[in-house]
């Protein structure tokens, strides 16, 4: 089975964003960068399902120079080799212009089965996935909590709203996003390390510069308040007021 697993490079979560000058992106000169967690997922349940059924991963990513270090990261955790589609100009694209850049470099490889993460833990659109699999022509399901290669295709099981789930069955090729916590993850031993050193990433560049269909016009950082309130009259009655805004306003309740 050949198997393609998608990867984002993201901020690590425990940087403090600061802003570029225009306020559109975050300054990337400031920013540590790490593999987007869903992502890490994804290649996980690629992993264990070459070692169930053979065959290769071939992990693919989108973005500047930088991202060459989480492709690296990937190879040290067992996948066999990387894509990079390198530019600049996909750094903080939208989905629609990372999915068509990313199908336009994967085509030729005719992958049976595409991993994604979910989503990404930066713009958290959930959609490069979808539109991939539009553009590479192939049956797609998402948040998948489970997959197993069955005779002509593929049986996974999607997370539903309401504690709910579903079973469908996919033709081959296909795509699937992952939903974190579907496995759990291993991580790149010294060997692994070592011998990623020697494993191929082969860089592409786009045939054309990105489309994107969103646009964004300004960022703005979460502002830290505090806000007090002091419920007046009899304790009875503060009560009881205590209550109703729990469980009407906050909805703690």
């Amino acid at each position: 089975m050949k198997l393609a697993v998608c990867i984002k490079q993201v901020p690590t979560r425990e940087w403090q964003p600061r802003l570029n000058d225009t306020r559109t992106w975050i300054r990337e000169a400031d920013a540590t960068f790490e593999m987007n967690e869903p992502d890490a997922y994804a290649l996980e349940e690629a992993l264990r399902l070459r070692e169930r059924h053979g065959g290769e991963v071939v992990v693919c990513s989108a973005g500047p120079a930088r991202v060459q270090a989480v492709l690296r990261e990937a190879l040290a955790r067992g996948a066999d080799r990387a894509l990079h589609v390198e530019s600049d100009a996909l750094a903080d694209a939208d989905a629609l212009a990372v999915g068509d850049a990313l199908a336009e470099a994967m085509a030729g490889e005719q992958f049976d089965l595409v991993l994604t993460g979910l989503q990404s833990d930066d713009l958290g659109q959930g959609q490069t996935g979808v539109v991939l699999a539009e553009r590479l022509g192939v049956a797609h399901a998402t948040i998948v909590m489970e997959v197993q290669a069955v005779e002509g295709g593929l049986r996974v099981k999607r997370e539903l709203e309401g504690g709910w789930f579903q079973w469908i069955t996919l033709p081959l090729p296909a795509l699937v996003t992952i939903q974190s916590g579907i496995n759990q993850l291993r991580y790149a031993t010294l060997k692994g390390i070592m011998a990623a050193k020697k494993k191929d990433i082969r860089k592409v560049s786009p045939a054309a510069a990105p489309a994107a269909a969103v646009r964004i016009e300004a960022l703005a950082l979460p502002v830290k308040a505090k806000q007090g309130q002091i419920i007046g009259g009899s304790a009875a009655e503060a009560a009881t007021e205590l209550v109703r805004r729990l469980r009407d306003e906050a909805r703690a309740l």
